[in-house]
């Protein structure tokens, strides 16, 4: 009997060290790395580094609906908070989409004023893209706070080129408030040849880019890419807590047609679909996370839908057609970008010659040969192929002017 006492006693204590054992592991399993467990904390967050800057001074703000400072009570617009503190705001530079994020995509926005502060707008996305000299007349400093995704063709970099140009010409300083990358842990995608270039795509860089906008500031300011090699002035304040393998979901839709974390993923792939026939989810809730067309064929598409006008698009393509294609809001991309689905669809259009927009996709994917390429019938694998010379090459120019790991 004492012996199976002693017997119950040992097996107790074994279960009992499983049981710790177990629980230590899983508890392990959740560390995360030291930056991870900080909170990210980005540029216009730390006034303490910039409102110095910025006392006393005329300031004029490149700003639209994501400018905004972070607080308990979710967050405050730039402009009104830095007004609060007393700061001269004379001016008010707005990029596509607008000062509020409203307009469709490559819609002319007007000059104007703000309802809220009465602060004259002046659109960067209108008649035009560059301010002029009197835009920043009487300017002692401009500040730059936009939230990018990343992506060649999303053209608030076309836009922070622009304003570093007209600022650099007239000799006024520019504050750059960084802000993480979604995804910002990748280089993919061919890249753009300089004859190809416009306000989709400015420099020899790849699609994917993988930084933020101050490093990207720092790289035009490097490679010489103002006119006549100009520098301007910058100052960046580096998000605190951040490396490019931080996951950072954006608070805020960065424009009308990325609505969510899964549509900021899919956009450099399903960006490219803007260059052709069909619709990437524009005129749904649910844009650059499906894509599809009338002439697709049914058979092998056979997830449908309807583009109707609606929020960020008020002429959807193909609106109020059946449109044939597939649902990709539960697909995942690991660190790259795919030719997957325009491959797909193109060998799946009824009619061909419906497919691209030449010139326009020409200018999406920088250069004229991945028409080509998809049109001969080149595989994903040997497309890709052609971009490694490019990339490796960018990716050393990229390392001069990285502020995060």
């Amino acid at each position: 009997m004492r012996f199976n006492v002693f017997k119950n006693t040992v097996l107790l204590f074994v279960l009992v060290l499983i049981s710790c054992a177990s629980k230590v592991k899983k508890e392990n399993d959740f560390i995360k790395p030291e930056h991870e467990l900080k909170e990210v904390i980005v540029g216009a967050n730390q006034t303490e580094a910039y409102l110095p800057l910025l006392k006393g001074k005329s300031v004029g703000i490149v700003a639209n609906q994501t400018s905004v400072i972070f607080n308990d009570k979710g967050y405050t617009h730039l402009v009104d908070s830095l007004l609060s503190e007393g700061v001269v705001i004379k001016k008010v530079f707005s990029p596509e989409h607008g000062f509020r994020g409203k307009a469709d995509a490559g819609e002319h926005v007007e000059d104007g004023f703000d309802k809220k502060t009465n602060l004259p707008i002046v659109s960067l996305h209108g008649k035009n893209r560059k301010p002029k000299p009197e835009h920043l007349e009487g300017l002692d400093i401009v500040v730059f706070d936009i939230q990018d995704v990343g992506v060649r063709f999303y053209t608030y970099i076309s836009t922070l080129h622009n304003v570093m140009e007209a600022c650099a010409e007239a000799n006024i300083p520019m504050i750059i408030f960084d802000r993480p990358n979604p995804n910002g842990h990748y280089v993919d995608g061919p890249t753009l040849k300089i004859e190809n270039q416009s306000f989709l795509g400015m420099h020899p860089i790849p699609l994917v880019h993988g930084m933020t906008i101050g490093e990207y500031a720092k790289m035009i300011n490097g490679e010489n890419w103002l006119v006549d090699r100009l520098q301007c002035v910058i100052t960046v304040i580096p998000v605190k807590n951040y490396t490019h393998n931080t996951s950072y979901s954006l608070p805020i839709r960065p424009s009308p047609n990325l609505p969510n974390d899964k549509s900021i993923e899919l956009y450099p792939s399903l960006g490219l679909f803007e260059g052709t026939n069909i619709n990437a989810g524009r005129g749904t809730e649910f844009q650059f996370q499906r894509y599809g067309a009338p002439f697709l064929d049914k058979e092998t598409m056979s997830f449908t839908y309807t583009p109707i006008a609606n929020f960020g698009s008020k002429y959807p393509k193909h609106q109020n057609e059946l449109c044939f294609g597939e649902d990709l809001k539960n697909e995942s991309l690991d660190g790259e970008m795919t030719l997957k689905w325009v491959i797909k669809a193109y060998q799946n259009s009824t009619d061909k010659s419906k497919f691209f927009n030449t010139a326009n996709f020409t200018k999406h994917a920088g250069t004229d040969k991945l028409q080509q390429q998809i049109e001969n019938g080149l595989s994903e694998a040997e497309i890709k192929a052609t971009w490694q010379e490019d990339i490796e090459a960018f990716k050393k120019i990229r390392e001069k002017y990285l502020i995060y790991d």
